[in-house]
């Protein structure tokens, strides 16, 4: 049995972040990082407030993980040239610098790393010092004043690596002094696979034969590496995370734990491009990637599972349902049903959302080789395109689901949406098959319907015309998109029936209303059922954003799972046509109404709080589902109040709540 690896992550706290590091030190503790690499900048220490804030961070940092700081940075009225890359105009000052730290500091940590990237222009100004003799003269003083004094000497590393830098070091002596090598590489991000990149096993055994002439005994440490998530490739992330770990290197240290906030500039006011601001595994708001996630709830070695998820393969002769948003609530169901009977099925998911690694792990241990993941977001077209290659039929789940999100971040609500569906069509076009597509739209689409009189009961509203009370809200109702969510599921509403008349597609909508049932991880912010029932369960409390009684009609999964599934194989009869999809005047239940009934299923009253209407929030609706009925003969079968029992039911056995800690504990494993 190997042991687990062990790894480090590199996070640059700013002076008088404070709160920043109290947030961020405990996540990085949870995702079981032996090291962190931090920056111990010598213009900021001299700078105002700047030897109270390191007095704080380094002891705070020292406490809980074993630390590398980074000594660098210049102070500009010391500088030759006026700038933090500079050299020194005494070259002594940094040696004395260091020997200063380690006096104050060193009993938090037993390495030093020399400065940062030193043959980077942006870190060190090589233009001044085109030998590199100022860099060695003052390094060189440093680095043998720092083992003199019993610490390890770390060389920063080269960045791009340039072994013939790395053989200059050796020779000037640099590298007889220093106990480890820095070498910094991102392959994927910067470094491009197919010119400088030659992959980690070429440069890092240049660097070993050259440490070997001139230091047996250095250590190599891969001071930084990472992958930036700029194009919403969040597994490819944690994939490029896994491989690192096993790089021939002593140490690994990853760059970042959490992405730089757009509004901070780096490197003497230098602005990086786009993929430098989603390095982190966490971003900056403190939304969890999935790889930071991975790392907290199961270690490397979940990463690592995760990493051996390849693309999938499917046998020749062989046509695979598509999924999209495959992992999620809905998508996991229905690629169940699928599998259940013996189709292949192609899972097209990015697993960003919490919870949805969870679902696909299920379905490879329950269908196996037929469950052909692929890790991609609908975001990037050209990354998604090689899955509708075959693809017999795409049924489109995958979108950002929260009114709330879409009203904070509108551009990325447009992005994932309008914008991801159009992909998904252009996909499905591109593949030159008319491929049935079903999208999964939503009850939104029809706004707050803001002009239907209601009339306030004890418990609920309801309308006060008869014929929208017995029946429900028709496809017939005008479309009135508002709020960013409404507007880009509108959107990719009509491009799905657009593409049915423009390119011949065959294709179908269902606006749906609430769906809950087994495998949903509901927040606060979408899928309010599970999430009411999971906050009950686990005896915490519930917040009521409005007064509790508006109405909906709550759809069990499996009646949703059939009517996609209807549609799909009648797609001739119902091409270019949307369907409401919801539980309908049956099912139809208010907040209050479905917080009784949990207080039955949990033995014990919810605890309530309540908070203004939401934006956009419908006091009433109710699908009228005729449409479906007389089309293709579709019904709910499962009542709420069964589904409800249903759903506990699975949450208690599947997730351990509203159990003991015993059975919590058979429920997690």
């Amino acid at each position: 049995m190997t042991d687990t690896p062990r790894f480090g992550f590199v996070e640059w706290f700013r002076p008088g972040e404070y709160e920043r590091t109290e947030a961020i030190l405990p996540e990085i503790k949870a995702s079981g990082a032996s090291w962190l690499r931090t920056h111990l900048s010598w213009a900021e220490y001299l700078a105002p407030g700047g030897e109270e804030w390191f007095d704080w961070l380094l002891p705070k940092l020292g406490k809980e993980l074993e630390i590398l700081p980074c000594i660098h940075y210049t102070p500009p009225s010391l500088s030759r040239t006026g700038r933090t890359s500079g050299a020194p105009q005494r070259l002594q000052d940094y040696a004395d610098f260091v020997d200063h730290v380690l006096s104050r500091y060193g009993k938090h940590f037993r390495d030093v790393e020399l400065w940062n990237e030193p043959n980077n222009l942006l870190d060190w100004d090589w233009r001044e010092d085109t030998d590199f003799n100022l860099f060695c003269e003052m390094v060189g003083a440093a680095a043998y004043w720092v083992r003199q004094r019993g610490w390890r000497a770390v060389l920063g590393g080269p960045c791009p690596f340039d072994p013939y830098w790395v053989d200059l070091m050796g020779e000037r002596g640099i590298l007889a002094e220093c106990g480890a090598v820095g070498f910094h590489g991102f392959p994927g991000t910067w470094d491009s696979e197919m010119g400088s990149w030659g992959g980690w096993d070429l440069h890092l055994g240049e660097m070993r034969r050259i440490l070997d002439r001139y230091n047996p005994d250095a250590e190599i440490w891969v001071t930084e590496t990472g992958y930036s998530t700029w194009r919403n490739d969040e597994f490819e992330q944690a994939r490029r995370f896994a491989a690192a770990l096993k790089v021939p290197a002593d140490r690994v240290y990853w760059y970042s734990w959490r992405d730089v906030p757009h509004d901070v500039p780096v490197q003497e006011g230098f602005w990086f491009d786009a993929r430098h601001y989603h390095l982190g595994a966490v971003e900056a708001g403190g939304r969890k990637k999935l790889l930071a996630r991975l790392l907290i709830e199961g270690g490397v070695e979940q990463v690592q599972a995760f990493a051996d998820i390849a693309s999938p393969y499917v046998a020749s002769g062989k046509t695979p349902a598509l999924v999209t948003g495959g992992a999620g609530f809905i998508g996991s169901n229905l690629a169940a049903s699928l599998l259940a009977e013996g189709e292949e099925v192609i899972i097209l998911d990015n697993l960003s959302r919490p919870g949805v690694d969870e679902n696909l792990a299920w379905l490879k241990e329950q269908f196996g080789e037929r469950v052909h993941p692929f890790l991609a977001d609908i975001r990037d077209l050209p990354a998604i395109e090689p899955a509708f290659a075959d693809a017999s039929s795409v049924f489109h789940l995958a979108a950002q689901t929260a009114v709330t999100t879409s009203l904070d971040q509108p551009i990325d609500d447009f992005e994932v949406n309008a914008r991801g569906t159009l992909n998904v069509l252009e996909a499905v076009r591109r593949s030159g098959r008319q491929v049935p597509l079903i999208f999964a739209s939503t009850n939104k689409v029809y706004g707050s319907l803001a002009d239907l009189e209601m009339i306030e009961l004890e418990d609920r509203y309801i309308p006060a015309d008869e014929t929208t009370r017995r029946h429900g809200i028709g496809e017939a109702r005008p479309l009135d998109l508002c709020t960013p969510y409404g507007c880009s599921k509108g959107a990719a509403d009509q491009y799905v029936l657009d593409y049915c008349k423009s390119y011949g597609i065959p294709s179908a909508v269902l606006r749906m209303s609430c769906i809950y049932g087994p495998r949903q991880f509901g927040t606060e912010d979408q899928g309010w059922v599970a999430h009411f029932l999971i906050q009950a369960l686990k005896g915490e409390p519930i917040t009521v954003y409005g007064d509790g009684k508006q109405v909906r009609d709550v759809l069990h999964v499996s009646d949703a799972v059939a009517a996609y599934r209807m549609l799909r194989d009648e797609i001739g009869r119902v091409k270019g046509e949307a369907f409401n999809l919801g539980g309908g005047p049956g099912n139809a239940v208010s907040l209050t109404t479905v917080l009784q009934q949990i207080g039955v299923l949990c033995h014990r009253r919810p605890q309530l709080s309540f908070d203004d209407w939401r934006q956009g929030d419908q006091p009433y609706f109710v699908a009228d589902t005729s449409k479906l009925r007389d089309r293709l003969g579709w019904k709910a079968k499962v009542g709420w109040k069964a589904g409800l029992a249903d759903l506990a039911s699975w949450l208690r056995e599947h997730r351990g709540l509203g159990t003991s800690e015993p059975q919590r504990q058979r429920a997690r494993a």
